[in-house]
């Protein structure tokens, strides 16, 4: 192992049994183990969580991290490199991470070739192209800034304007539909911290009772089964 300030290199002698680290996160393990035996035995030990889990773990990681994935050098059939990344390589790259944190792992992977200058095949490039987060003529891509842009752009705007109307009485709805009732403490606890930051935490309650009073009153959509000072909201009609 070699450890440097932004970055660790790995090297082991022996091929790299699955072929690919592609098949290793779509199978989630190898096929084969050089040593099932040993293999079984550490993982009934509690030493890992699934057999070959640590490849899909380590990208994981590293995307929840947002940073660079793991970088696999399987060039030399006899030797397996491996350079995990402690810093940001493209700000672009780590913008649409930080903003969708949920992105499926097969398509960060393929953003992170296009950061690094790898180059896609063309099944990988008609399926980047489809997601519109990359711009350039194949095979000369990158990671699309004016993406990355609007998408931070858009959650900014939300956290001033916030979300509309219907967005936050179908948070109350939902709510009501899976718990039965909601106190007025539990819809300020759903609610609260999803109005606009530019609002007092007075107004917000303000806004919470416009909201409470439309639904009850001329959306009959709920009712209150409680007092006025101890309210405890209900679907209507049930």
């Amino acid at each position: 192992m070699e450890e440097k300030p932004d970055e660790l290199n790995f090297v082991n002698a022996g091929s790299f049994i699955p072929g690919s680290v592609e098949k290793v996160i779509q199978q989630n393990f190898p096929q084969k183990q050089r040593n099932n035996f040993l293999a079984n035995a550490m993982l009934n030990l509690g030493m890992i969580d699934v057999i070959g889990s640590g490849i899909k773990k380590m990208f994981t990681i590293q995307k929840q991290r947002f940073f660079p994935l793991p970088d696999y050098d399987l060039g030399d059939p006899n030797k397996v490199k491996v350079k995990i990344f402690g810093k940001v390589l493209n700000e672009n790259y780590t913008r649409l991470l930080i903003k969708n944190p949920i992105m499926d792992l097969d398509i960060v992977m393929l953003l992170d070739k296009v950061q690094k200058g790898f180059q896609l095949s063309r099944d990988e490039h008609k399926l980047l192209k489809s997601t519109k987060l990359v711009e350039g003529r194949y095979p000369n891509l990158f990671v699309s800034s004016r993406i990355a842009a609007a998408i931070e752009e858009k959650a900014r705007y939300i956290k001033y304007r916030g979300f509309d109307k219907k967005y936050y009485r179908d948070m109350i709805i939902d709510f009501i539909d899976k718990n039965g009732s909601a106190s007025r403490r539990e819809i300020n606890d759903l609610l609260l911290n999803k109005l606009p930051d530019i609002l007092t935490e007075k107004q917000k309650k303000s806004k919470i009772n416009n909201l409470l009073a439309e639904m009850s009153s001329k959306l009959r959509i709920i009712e209150n089964s409680g007092s006025r000072k101890y309210s405890r909201w209900v679907l209507a009609g049930r």
